[in-house]
């Protein structure tokens, strides 16, 4: 079983324009499938950082001195980069889905597959896990996670029973969550609600919102000018953050413009919206709602 398939690979390489002596970023290491791609188009001059918060990346690490992979959340790239003397960078590239590895490895708890613990966790050293969520939240943090994070519209009924049942004791495996939640399993979308469910917990568990938006703000002081970012998706929550940075350079509200009705923004967008092929989505189900938006710095 492979760690992770590339989701993308070409495309998502072939929109940083590498050059064969510039410093890139790939701040989604995982499998290491993106990064040896660019190291491939890397000249001996040329430099890649990786970053991955799970220890289980590490395994994956490059036999390379032109390669350095740092055991970090990307929400600290600029700050690990400077340790290293990197004040800017030519390109960064991201692939914001979980790895197949941690989708496939039943006790980590991502799919709905497995009978698991609640857990969730990309970096299993954090404190927050999905059985924290669920045992330790009140009803209108759940119902906010599962409302905001997996677009539920049963999200406060949802939260209700949840708090109800737990009273009865701890919910602390996959399998007791499904039962607990069962009245809203519709036999024909189960999947999918579930999906939706974990998608939710994961999110909050991760703050994957809150460490993308960290992660686009060091955009405009990370690349050069004319720099490069290719950023893949998988949630239309994802999708809208990384399209409305790169349109006006901000999350929501519209930007300041002057008399004439302009206003300036840090970054162009490249191209349009790319998705998978339906050959790569047959080889790679997991990469059907794969989104890759590519911006410059101006």
């Amino acid at each position: 079983m492979e760690y992770h398939n590339a989701v993308l690979l070409k495309e998502t390489v072939d929109g940083l324009a590498i050059k064969p002596d510039g410093v890139y970023v790939d701040v989604t290491f995982g499998g290491g499938g993106h990064s040896r791609e660019m190291l491939s188009r890397l000249g001996p001059k040329g430099k890649l950082y990786a970053f991955d918060q799970d220890k289980d990346a590490l395994d994956n690490t490059i036999d390379d001195d032109r390669f350095v992979l740092i055991n970090e959340n990307f929400r600290f790239a600029k700050r690990f980069l400077r340790f290293y003397g990197v004040k800017d960078v030519d390109g960064v590239l991201a692939d914001f889905g979980v790895s197949s590895h941690q989708f496939d490895v039943a006790e980590r708890g991502f799919s709905t597959r497995f009978e698991a613990d609640l857990d969730m966790r990309m970096n299993q050293e954090s404190k927050l896990s999905a059985f924290e969520v669920i045992n330790h939240y009140t009803e209108e943090q759940i119902r906010d996670v599962l409302s905001q994070y997996g677009e539920l519209r049963q999200a406060p009924a949802m939260a209700v029973r949840i708090v109800e049942e737990r009273k009865n004791g701890e919910i602390k495996t996959s399998e007791q969550l499904k039962t607990v939640l069962k009245p809203f399993l519709n036999h024909q979308k189960e999947n999918k609600v579930l999906a939706q469910i974990y998608q939710a917990i994961r999110i909050e568990v991760n703050q994957e919102i809150e460490v993308l938006k960290e992660l686009l703000l060091q955009m405009p002081d990370l690349l050069k000018v004319a720099g490069r970012l290719s950023f893949i998706s998988y949630h239309s929550l994802e999708d809208r953050l990384v399209k409305r940075f790169i349109r006006n350079g901000l999350f929501e509200g519209e930007p300041e413009r002057d008399v004439f009705g302009n206003f300036e923004v840090p970054l162009k967008k490249v191209g349009g919206l790319i998705v998978p092929s339906q050959p790569e989505i047959k080889l790679n189900n997991r990469a059907r709602s794969a989104k890759l938006r590519i911006a410059e710095k101006l």
